[in-house]
């Protein structure tokens, strides 16, 4: 009997109770503001298999940005890589850390709330947001079992447009994307400044019912001033396809805002972010993805704390002056195995960053904060 193919190789996820598929069993630390990010630091820190998200949000926002924030947190609560969250608030902020947990409670998540004015000040807090981890963590689990590529979310960014990630990097991740969509499973990619700057093609690109949501983002960018960053010129310099290597040329079914979660069975889906790599895999891992692969020409290091982020490269420079840090090399990896790293990383085996301890964790902002 032959051996099975790598696109038919299983690997062992968690099934959550709304059918999601986890590649991490994580308790997550939630701050609701910017003012308990360090407390809920150190009660990560002192909880073996509970990871925080540390933030400067939360406080001091106004409208969309304020809503933003919310909608991100308490879509990262429900990511398939969690089985708990413990939220930890000050008390007078904007985002309320009972209201967050009143609304995740609402939608069947596992979730523990303090905050450190209700404690009694942060040693109270800290102590009692420990207990509380440690709950979570402890508590009866779902095995693991065998799960297949269609049942991957897959996040996908590149953080740039050099050369070498336009024509080596980006198009061994599209060839990823198309498998894993092939298979039955979801990609969800950031990087919306390839999109407004070829507004006419991407809308083209969209399927019917995704053009009233990309019109949404549309309008939102008319809305602020464009941000002159490397990526988005690159992008006017460069074709829709060119730019987009990295999505594997596939239908967009959706078009979601930052900080939404995916609600498409199968295929590509745009979340309206930003290129840079902490704030995009933020709204990724928001939107659902289970783990990331992230194209980088110039080494950028760092993971996510609730996400195994698997690096690209397709530049030789970077490939030999990191090999501990990258994790696939596409001037020497073929697709299979670029495929199989992601399977081994679905099945448990650490990324380079995982392996390094090394994450980023940031929101994007649409305005200022006051």
């Amino acid at each position: 009997m032959s051996a099975p193919t790598v696109t038919q190789r299983t690997f062992r996820g968690i099934e959550r109770d709304d059918g999601s598929v986890g590649v991490r069993d994580h308790v997550l630390v939630l701050p609701s503001v910017i003012c308990s990010h360090a407390v809920a630091d150190r009660i990560a820190e002192r909880v073996e298999g509970a990871v925080s998200a540390p933030h400067d949000h939360g406080c001091a926002q106004l409208g969309a940005d304020n809503e933003q924030t919310r909608r991100t947190l308490l879509s990262l609560a429900e990511s398939p890589n969690v089985a708990g969250t413990v939220v930890v608030g000050l008390g007078c902020e904007a985002v309320q850390s009972a209201d967050v947990k009143a609304t995740l409670e609402a939608r069947g998540v596992t979730v523990r709330e303090l905050s450190i004015q209700d404690a009694g000040g942060t040693d109270e807090c800290v102590e009692r947001g420990v207990e509380a981890a440690r709950e979570l963590v402890e508590a009866e689990r779902a095995d693991r079992r065998p799960a297949d590529l269609g049942e991957v979310t897959l996040g996908v960014v590149s953080s740039d447009l050099d050369a070498s990630t336009v024509e080596r990097g980006d198009p061994l991740v599209g060839g990823l994307a198309r498998a894993v969509v092939a298979a039955g499973g979801r990609v969800v990619a950031a990087g919306s400044e390839r999109l407004v700057a070829h507004a006419e093609t991407a809308r083209e690109a969209c399927i019917e019912d995704a053009r009233e949501a990309f019109d949404a983002l549309a309008d939102r960018h008319a809305g602020h001033p464009a941000r002159a960053t490397r990526v988005a010129r690159f992008a006017r310099d460069l074709s829709f396809a060119e730019a987009t290597g990295a999505w594997g040329d596939l239908p967009i079914r959706d078009v979601l805002r930052y900080g939404e979660r995916a609600t498409h069975a199968e295929g590509l889906v745009v979340v309206d972010a930003p290129s840079r790599f902490a704030e995009a895999t933020t709204a990724l891992a928001a939107a659902g993805a289970n783990l990331v692969v992230h194209v980088t020409g110039d080494g950028v290091l760092a993971g996510h704390p609730l996400v195994p982020v698997i690096k690209v490269t397709g530049d030789p420079g970077t490939a030999a002056a990191l090999p501990e840090d990258i994790d696939v090399n596409a001037t020497a990896a073929s697709a299979d195995d670029l495929l199989e790293t992601v399977l081994d990383v679905a099945d448990g085996a650490e990324s380079c960053a995982e392996r390094h301890g090394l994450t980023q964790f940031a929101i994007t902002r649409i305005g200022p904060s006051m």
